[in-house]
């Protein structure tokens, strides 16, 4: 029997969980950091904020977060890969922050009230998930009026050149790297179907404004290969 998406995708991450980290760094080349490092500056994360990071993978992003609200804020990152948890739970450990948990869950069923975060990340998770509009329309009700959701992902580059050499990576390449570096080609065959049919970065806006948001800017990043989304929710008049 045919496994589902959210099953394959489940047990890709069940077992890569050891090498995630590092095999981020290698197929970005680093980009990754730089590119979540200028999202955060731009969402100016205050002081006692509430956030929630989806898919939070090793808690790379859900620390970050953590650290901007500080003691008086509140972290949850979300994931449904417990192997995945494991690794953040240690770095938070490491780091000593106690306004952060991390929580097994589903995105596209979060277990959340409406309106109870200030601000909602995911990051490289989307493409994940078996369905967007789905998971986008989970984060819109979780936010608080006026909050803000922030998507960072790969995108699909626009120059058509550009395109070419990314699709021969993410095709090529990188299951290549997963054999070599991490021992696992399949499982890095399957991450690269997933980021090459991900919708471009307009296309993903207007699933923003579909899911509710009523404003959406888009920062693209090293020549459109990734891009984030900034969408808001604007408070009730």
């Amino acid at each position: 029997m045919q496994k589902s998406k959210e099953e394959r995708v489940h047990d890709v991450f069940e077992t890569i969980y050891t090498k995630y980290d590092r095999m981020n760094s290698v197929i970005s080349f680093q980009l990754h950091k730089s590119w979540r490092k200028k999202t955060m500056q731009s969402m100016d994360v205050f002081e006692g904020a509430t956030a929630l990071d989806v898919c939070c993978g090793t808690a790379e992003w859900t620390i970050e977060l953590a650290k901007a609200a500080g003691n008086s804020g509140h972290v949850v990152g979300l994931d449904f890969s417990d192997n995945m948890l494991s690794i953040g739970k240690k770095k938070i450990q490491k780091e000593r922050l106690s306004n952060v948990e991390l929580m097994p869950g589903n995105a596209m069923e979060l277990p959340y009230n409406d309106e109870s975060f200030d601000f909602v990340t995911i990051g490289f998770g989307l493409r994940n998930v078996s369905d967007y509009q789905t998971v986008l329309n989970e984060i819109h009700r979780v936010l608080k009026p006026n909050g803000l959701a922030v998507c960072l992902e790969t995108s699909q580059p626009e120059n058509k050149k550009i395109n070419r050499m990314y699709s021969v990576y993410f095709t090529h390449i990188m299951p290549l790297l997963g054999k070599y570096l991490a021992g696992n080609y399949k499982e890095y065959s399957w991450l690269q179907e997933s980021t090459m049919s991900f919708p471009n970065k307009s296309s993903l806006a207007v699933m923003f404004f579909e899911a509710g948001f009523n404003h959406v800017d888009v920062t693209p990043f090293t020549m459109g290969t990734a891009a984030a989304h900034f969408a808001r929710k604007m408070g009730s008049v």
